[in-house]
């Protein structure tokens, strides 16, 4: 992104004295900056499904811990009624044994049903151990799972609180910079200067009665007092990602002036602050991306000059840097 940030800038710096294919090409690059931009919002929205969606994943999980837990004391209570009837059975073959053994001396017939019996009782002794083997095996069985879910489930939740902490943190900082923001350009309210904040991001917007005069890239001198004002504010917080944008009304710009139209117009003037914030602070450009709207994004789509008005402004776009949250969905 940073290096998208350092190309878009260096292709608004030399537009003015391109050729038309070159500026064609330019154009499309810029397009794909602004592609790149939109799909990092989506990508916002992509994170915020995925955050309530490992919610719903440790709740089923929990669930599932539960019914092991339930499983193993119905086993527990299956092994313990297991046991109760293989020491039944114990007693009743220590029985046969005996009355076996006091009749060895008595008649044949009786002798070979009560070998039949003990046959049986051993039999029957024998399925009840291997049941309650069986079931043992099972017991431990699920003691694995259940240690299994209970890592899995203290691993994600750590993840979770990681996660939670930090947007809780991207969002305390972005309420204490437009609060910043605000309190530094105070004295510009009512003249062309809103701070608002929306998805995550700051907005400082500021209409070109602030800034330019008709069909001019320069910036005059209040709207430079206002500029190097919140470059100090910039300055302060390296964290926090800038982009510029010019926009333009959809008045076709004026023949015969080396600023081809309103795209060109809306770059230079986008590129004529970003001078103005790296002069008047140390900022790393590397934070910076510039790009030009032209009148292709109106806040006010109606045909009046006071929309015309509105329309006419720099966007000043501050969020803040996203890094440490794509590693943490990285582990996810």
């Amino acid at each position: 992104m940073r290096k998208i940030s350092i190309f878009a800038a260096l292709i608004a710096t030399a537009l003015s004295c391109v050729p038309a294919t070159q500026f064609r090409e330019v154009d499309k690059k810029r397009d794909a900056i602004q592609e790149n931009r939109d799909e990092i919002f989506a990508e916002n929205e992509r994170l915020t499904v995925e955050n309530r969606e490992m919610k719903a994943m440790i709740n089923q999980v929990e669930e599932q811990r539960e019914k092991f837990v339930e499983d193993s004391i119905r086993l527990y209570r299956e092994i313990d009624k297991a046991k109760s009837e293989i020491n039944t059975l114990t007693r009743k073959y220590n029985d046969l044994q005996e009355s076996h053994d006091a009749l060895l001396r008595g008649n044949a017939r009786e002798t070979r049903r009560l070998l039949s019996e003990l046959q049986t009782a051993q039999e029957d002794l024998a399925r009840k151990q291997q049941t309650l083997e069986d079931l043992q095996g099972n017991v431990s069985e699920q003691r694995q799972a259940v240690t299994r879910l209970r890592a899995e489930i203290e691993a994600r939740n750590a993840r979770l609180m990681e996660l939670e902490d930090m947007l809780n943190r991207k969002d305390q900082l972005m309420n204490e910079l437009r609060q910043t923001v605000a309190d530094a350009l105070l004295g510009f309210e009512g003249q062309g200067l809103t701070v608002t904040q929306k998805n995550g991001k700051v907005y400082v917007s500021l209409q070109n009665k602030l800034l330019f005069g008709s069909g001019s890239t320069v910036v005059d001198s209040e709207g430079q007092r206002a500029l190097r004002q919140l470059a100090a504010v910039l300055a302060q917080n390296p964290d926090i990602d800038i982009m510029i944008e010019g926009h333009t009304d959809d008045v076709p710009f004026r023949q015969g002036s080396s600023i081809k139209d309103n795209w060109d117009l809306s770059v230079l003037r986008a590129t004529s602050i970003v001078r103005i914030l790296l002069d008047a602070q140390r900022i790393d450009p590397k934070r910076i991306t510039v790009a030009g709207r032209g009148e292709y994004l109106p806040v006010d789509p109606a045909d009046t000059p006071e929309a015309r008005a509105r329309n006419r402004r720099t966007e000043i776009i501050l969020s803040p840097d996203l890094d440490e949250l794509y590693r943490i969905l990285d582990l996810q």
